[in-house]
């Protein structure tokens, strides 16, 4: 389990000047040590183009999950805490946190050419029609939201670089936050943060659970995806994969499920 220390640092120049607040946020992860200054303005827009506010149609989607209820394979709260315990630590959550991490140093640096090659690559990574379905349209409606209310240079330049290539997600928010100047660690840890609540959201749809204990699973799994975090944050280009096939299985029996509430 990660070790996470906070100290807040507040700036105010005179009695009625307006305070803002940074935050740093060190974290200890497989043996090594992290530490991020988290910029405000940052973490608001964090907190906007990941909240399930933000029209990207992720309430639409439920990854495989709805036909894991269907057949039986998640049941209550624990059932539904192991199932994305899993999901999270080894299948495409962690895979993505990798993929948006390469897309956020690739803008970050101004090399289109990683950027294109990080697309590519995402848009190839997923096991079956309906999750690349589910990760490019909201990847390309992220993008387009974002450019809309947040306008920026650097942005137009990641448009530029990726006409003709479908985003998926996970790149959309690494490229999004590095033209914006939003730090690579609190990106990734909302991101995963923003998977696990839509997660959530779709079991008290799917009525494997009620509203509380839906926050207690969200509670519970913030070890992992602190963890997960961190670990996409070090990771090198080989350490890209995915091992739920239990989860493809999933996704495959749901595009010929007879009734259902989801797209995925």
């Amino acid at each position: 389990m990660p070790i996470i220390t906070t100290m807040g640092m507040s700036m105010a120049a005179m009695a009625g000047a307006s305070t803002t607040t940074a935050a740093t946020t060190t974290i200890m992860a497989r043996g090594r040590m992290t530490t991020t200054t988290i910029d405000p303005a940052g973490l608001l827009k964090l907190a906007a183009w990941l909240s399930p506010s933000f029209p990207v149609g992720a309430f639409a989607y439920s990854t495989g999950l709805e036909w894991a209820v269907e057949d039986g394979l998640v049941v209550g709260r624990e059932g539904l805490a192991t199932w994305l315990r899993t999901v999270v630590e080894t299948g495409p959550p962690r895979q993505d946190a990798v993929l948006a991490a390469r897309a956020w140093r690739a803008v970050a640096g101004a090399d289109d050419a990683a950027l294109v090659e990080t697309a590519e690559l995402a848009a190839v990574l997923k096991g079956t029609a309906e999750l690349a379905q589910e990760t490019v349209v909201q990847g390309a409606a992220y993008l387009r939201t974002v450019a809309a209310a947040w306008p920026d240079d650097r942005l137009d330049r990641v448009a530029t670089a990726l006409a003709g290539v479908e985003p998926a997600l996970p790149v959309a928010v690494g490229a999004a936050s590095a033209a914006h100047g939003v730090a690579l660690a609190p990106t990734l840890r909302l991101f995963l943060h923003a998977v696990v609540a839509n997660q959530v959201s779709a079991a008290i749809r799917l009525s494997v659970i009620g509203q509380t204990d839906g926050q207690r699973v969200t509670a519970a799994l913030e070890p992992v995806i602190l963890a997960v975090a961190a670990a996409a944050e070090a990771a090198g280009p080989d350490d890209l994969g995915a091992a739920t096939p239990m989860l493809d299985w999933c996704s495959m029996r749901h595009e010929t499920q007879h009734t259902r509430l989801f797209r995925s």
